[in-house]
């Protein structure tokens, strides 16, 4: 009879667990019979993704892959990268076919200029209607033709308060500051380093001069003795862990680091930064484009998108997700800043291809360059062979001498 008992009372228990497991993964959408159209037929989509970017179910929140999986019959293989340069490299060299990528605007724009993505058909996003105007027809995108904005943001500087000054954060000098050599992280794509080192010097961070992308390369390279590491995700172990005390990054991502240590805080310099969308394309050669279309109306619609933006950090271009965050994350002045700061916030742009092929040339000579090993390692393993000669010297010289005396 106990036996019988405790069976039962698993099998409730059991019940209870996976229908609360199912309703994490149920939402409500606008327009359930729009999302039944593929159902029973096995199709899958592939989405190529930023790491750190979707929310997965963690925390209680709602997976939003497993839901979209569960309302549509779709099965979702989504897979991360870290640059807008890794995925471009991807995509280009045809090697692999996804269905939904999410690149910067800069990106998007390179990425319709060389035919690598294609034009999305709006009848299959209608929750597009919820999307902030100035967000759709940009200048990487003027048509709003090949994609739907995800996220914006802006680019600051994440330091730990406990070891920097407040002060000395206004001003992207602070990543120069030999004082904190060994402390200091750095992008490790090149649009976002050059943009620094240009805003720096007081260029656009958009800049077509030769000259002044040289002497942004320049300032990077007199940085580089100061930088402990080039990160892109590998900074939320870095900051969090206090394994580094200052880096460039998004606003986004200082929110999520600041709430696992509120030793972190943020702060966008005086001359400026970057004020960044991230979009959702669909490239040239994807096997399930009609799919994908669904799985974009379906990031768009309203409780996905708040689901997201409180799950990553980022600002929502999504006017009616927006309605739906709590007032404290609508009133963060990280993750949506007053005009005054947006004001001196620039866009990336599209740069002419001799441009961008000047700046990854630049950038792999940043990344190679060892001056500072070329300049003091050789002689100082020269030193320690000396010395170490003398000392071999110095002992055999005892040596005879003791033998001498015996």
């Amino acid at each position: 009879m106990k036996r019988f008992t405790c069976l039962v009372l698993c099998l409730i228990l059991l019940t209870l667990f996976t229908s609360a497991a199912f309703a994490e993964d149920s939402v409500d959408v606008t327009d359930e019979s729009y999302y039944t159209k593929f159902r029973g037929q096995n199709l899958s989509i592939s989405v190529y993704n930023w790491g750190e970017y979707i929310c997965d179910g963690s925390d209680g929140a709602v997976d939003v892959n497993a839901a979209f999986e569960k309302l549509t019959g779709i099965k979702v293989l989504y897979t991360t990268f870290a640059t807008n340069e890794e995925l471009y490299a991807k995509i280009k060299s045809g090697g692999a076919s996804y269905d939904i990528v999410i690149p910067s605007d800069y990106m998007v724009a390179r990425m319709i200029a060389e035919d690598l993505v294609q034009p999305l058909d709006f009848k299959n996003i209608p929750n597009a209607r919820f999307l902030d105007e100035q967000y759709l027809y940009t200048d990487f995108d003027p048509e709003g033709a090949y994609s739907v904005p995800y996220t914006w943001g802006t680019v600051g500087i994440i330091y730990n308060t406990q070891y920097v000054e407040e002060e000395d954060t206004h001003s992207w000098d602070l990543l120069w500051d030999e004082r904190y050599m060994g402390e200091i992280l750095m992008f490790s794509n090149p649009r976002d380093s050059f943009a620094i080192a240009l805003k720096r010097l007081g260029y656009s961070m958009n800049s077509t001069s030769e000259e002044e992308l040289r002497d942004a390369c320049e300032s990077l390279k007199d940085q580089k003795s100061l930088v402990q590491a080039y990160v892109m995700d590998e900074i939320f172990d870095k900051m969090e862990g206090e394994e580094a005390m200052i880096a460039p990054y998004y606003a986004g991502d200082s929110i999520i680091m600041a709430a696992e240590n509120p030793n972190l805080a943020f702060s966008i310099p005086d001359e400026g930064t970057n004020r960044f969308i991230d979009s959702i394309c669909i490239p040239a050669n994807a096997k399930q484009k009609e799919a994908a279309e669904m799985y974009i109306n379906f990031l768009c619609e309203p409780e996905i998108a708040a689901a997201n933006i409180d799950f990553i950090g980022y600002s929502t271009p999504n006017l009616a997700a927006y309605e739906l965050l709590d007032e404290e994350m609508q009133q963060n002045s990280i993750a949506y800043p007053d005009q005054t700061v947006l004001e001196n916030t620039e866009a990336f742009t599209f740069l002419p291809s001799q441009i961008s092929t000047l700046m990854d040339k630049l950038w792999t000579e940043i990344l190679s360059n060892d001056e500072n090993y070329s300049k003091w390692t050789i002689p100082a393993f020269l030193l320690v062979g000396i010395l170490f000669s003398i000392a071999i010297n110095i002992r055999r010289v005892i040596r005879q001498k003791r033998e001498n005396m015996l």
